[in-house]
């Protein structure tokens, strides 16, 4: 027991850059006050002794604004960052080293006895004010962005924003290693920011993507083609493209200034 709350305590310092020292951790902390509470709890509830359970959830729940019904199964390293209003439900069962920011819910989408809650499998993530609702199940690694609304199973390593929640990543495949590994070629860092959001023009840039290293790798196969058969063509590998990373505007003016970009125009100007 004594070693679930070293590990519940010591997993706050990896989650949260804010928190400062055990004590700090263990007086001021919302969210390890609900589990150590839910621990109690949900031990009790295991022996028959319901209702001393639920009235300790229900302190719980007057102390922290958090709301875990002492039936839910929750592993080890358990962090909820904030938790003002988060509830889990009697069936959710939670994995190892999960996260849950405030406000979300893992509730229930029927009124019917038996498994009506998620399942969270070890490493989930769930964004502030996110719903997933029924008995679903979020595959290992999995990533809910804020405010998703979840009412359909996601797959490991997947990441779901929406409402309704939909897939915009699944775990890396290997289309999308071929795709990095193309765009590294070219000099071509895809957009600077994180795949994982929804964005028309990334996609737009990954389809071209997929088009030019269709097209690069046809030419080369005929260009091969083309000297086996006799033919003089130059079959060596395209050059990789130069291409430099601007800050600024300011950066830019410096950059021509420096070339002497800025006078030749001036005197074509004139």
């Amino acid at each position: 027991m004594f070693q679930r709350i070293r590990e519940d305590i010591a997993c706050v310092f990896d989650r949260d850059p804010a928190a400062r020292n055990t004590f700090e951790v263990l007086t001021t902390y919302p969210g390890i006050h609900a589990l150590l509470l839910h621990r109690l709890s949900h031990k009790l509830w295991g022996v028959g002794l319901k209702w001393i359970a639920r009235m300790i959830s229900t302190v719980s729940r007057l102390l922290t604004g958090i709301e875990i019904h002492p039936g839910a199964s929750i592993g080890r390293r358990f962090f909820i960052d904030h938790g003002m209003g988060v509830v889990i439900g009697e069936t959710a069962e939670i994995g190892d080293d999960c996260t849950l920011y405030h406000g979300v819910t893992l509730g229930g989408t029927s009124w019917e006895k038996g498994k009506r809650h998620p399942t969270l499998k070890n490493n989930v993530i769930i964004g502030a004010g996110a719903k997933v609702l029924g008995p679903i199940t979020v595959g290992e690694g999995g990533r809910i962005g804020s405010n998703a609304v979840v009412v359909k199973d996601v797959p490991a390593g997947g990441t779901v924003v929406g409402v309704p929640g939909h897939v915009v990543q699944a775990s890396r495949s290997e289309k999308e290693q071929q795709r990095k590994a193309f765009a590294k070629k070219i000099g071509f860092d895809a957009y600077g920011s994180s795949s994982d959001m929804p964005d028309p023009v990334a996609h737009a840039v990954n389809c071209l993507l997929d088009h030019i290293h269709a097209m690069d790798v046809k030419i080369e196969k005929m260009g091969h083609e083309f000297k086996r058969m006799g033919s003089d063509i130059d079959v060596d590998p395209l050059p990789e493209l130069d291409i430099y990373e601007v800050d600024s505007v300011d950066n830019i003016v410096k950059k021509e200034e420096n070339t002497g970009v800025i006078g030749s125009r001036d005197r074509e100007n004139t």
